[in-house]
């Protein structure tokens, strides 16, 4: 595993830079996701620009204005933010040996976050004043859907991640009640459906503010989603953090970090001996969840069971002769690595998504798709996850489950209604 970049560049290309501990690998592949998806997203609202199905809203914008005092301001704040922790890291002794609990402390260096807070400032009235007119100009200016990308790129980042840990409280909740501060600020914990609801309630709310179709809108978002979600799983599988299956009952890890094929008695053995450590993890012992699953002919073990070695959450045993700190421990008995399977599952489904978006022509339909085949994925692999459980009317789904029947549901009449409206015009125009 790679808790940051720093030990996957050391690894793979024996560069030591312990600067890139900085930078957690799941943060860093979720980044890549949204700019992956907001590529995607731009290349679909053009494509539909250039049909006419998507139209320019006029606004109003001041030429050649200098910089405000609220521009200068921000900037400084920006800039010294940087400047006080990411350039604090050169004056802030051990700030790398637990970067996490570095960011979010108090600790850094000051005069680096003045100095590059105002450079900052000056950039800003630099490139102001270059522009500046000895009357500013008020003109208007069209601005396309595409143009706004940025803006809907920032939207789904803050409310996508709000709502993404405010989901993780609801399904976590009694750990979230231990602590609730370290809770919200880590950076493991995260629920998807929760960052997709809340972000997708922000979304409509720009949408509808600036007169976007919401239909061709969803639709051009629907392929970007899939791919964002596939790559954001590379990133919880390359970092191990917590979001694995449950036990596969036909391996267990050794203390060097292997993982080998195991008899029942060596599972049951394994098991017992690490019944603390389980019992803490998942709760009682007798609602564990285990299958046997041996690997399929030549097909490697990992990808049937996975122990997660130096995982980003530090959960397991240590690993024998391990020097890497907190990064030194692994799962004693292998678990399914459903992130992979999700990034697979996922990336199919981008590209079924991507193929098929010229060739349905109502709009809304490819978001329906959307809707149904996440809505079918997630529901699958919550069969093989590790997650808590509701009791409604004798059943025991998770909150994923849920949300992704709801899904499925949703997708499924957004799919019909929308024929029905096609057939409705259709009639009409001919009745006309």
């Amino acid at each position: 595993m790679y808790p940051n970049l720093y030990y996957a560049l050391k690894e793979l290309l024996g560069v030591n830079l312990p600067w890139l501990k900085l930078f957690n690998t799941f943060g860093f592949c979720v980044a890549l996701a949204f700019l992956a998806a907001a590529w995607i997203v731009t290349i679909e609202l053009k494509r539909k620009e250039a049909q006419g199905l998507l139209q320019y809203k006029e606004e109003e914008i001041i030429v050649g204005d200098k910089a405000s005092i609220s521009d200068l301001i921000i900037n400084f704040l920006i800039g010294f933010l940087f400047g006080f922790k990411i350039l604090g890291i050169l004056f802030v002794p051990n700030a790398l040996n637990d970067t996490q609990s570095y960011i979010f402390s108090s600790q850094g260096n000051v005069l680096m976050g003045i100095l590059l807070g105002g450079l900052f400032v000056f950039l800003k009235w630099w490139d102001k004043n270059k522009l500046k007119l000895d009357k500013p100009e008020k003109r208007m200016v069209k601005i396309w859907p595409h143009d706004r990308v940025s803006d809907f790129t920032v939207l789904c980042a803050i409310f996508g991640f709000a709502g993404a840990k405010l989901f993780n409280a609801f399904e976590t909740w009694d750990d979230f009640i231990k602590d609730p501060v370290g809770s919200l600020i880590s950076f493991s914990g995260l629920t998807f459906y929760g960052g997709l609801i809340v972000a997708a309630i922000a979304m409509i709310w720009f949408a509808r503010k600036h007169k976007i179709n919401l239909l061709h809108l969803t639709d051009s978002f629907a392929p970007a989603l899939m791919l964002a979600y596939g790559l954001g799983r590379i990133g919880c599988q390359l970092s191990g953090d917590g979001d694995w299956g449950v036990l596969n009952s036909a391996f267990v890890s050794t203390m060097d970090g292997k993982v080998i094929p195991a008899t029942a008695q060596m599972f049951k053995d394994v098991f017992d001996a690490n019944h603390f450590f389980y019992g803490h993890r998942y709760g009682p012992i007798e609602n564990i969840q285990s299958i046997h699953f041996p690997a399929i002919a030549h097909l490697p073990n990992w990808l049937f069971a996975y122990n997660y070695p130096h995982n980003v959450v530090s959960e397991g045993l240590p690993i024998s002769g391990c020097v890497d700190g907190q990064f030194c421990n692994q799962l004693p008995i292998p678990v399914f690595p459903t992130p992979l399977y999700e990034t697979i599952m996922s990336l199919s489904l981008f590209g079924l998504l991507f193929s098929l978006r010229k060739r349905i022509k109502v709009p809304g339909r490819i978001f329906a798709i959307y809707l149904m085949v996440n809505g079918m994925e997630r529901f699958l692999i919550e069969k093989i996850r590790v997650n808590s459980t509701y009791t409604i009317w004798g059943l025991h789904p998770t909150q994923a489950e849920i949300i992704s029947l709801l899904l499925i549901i949703t997708g499924g009449v957004m799919w019909w209604l929308l024929g029905r409206k096609k057939l409705d015009t259709q009639i009409a125009s001919e009745t006309a």
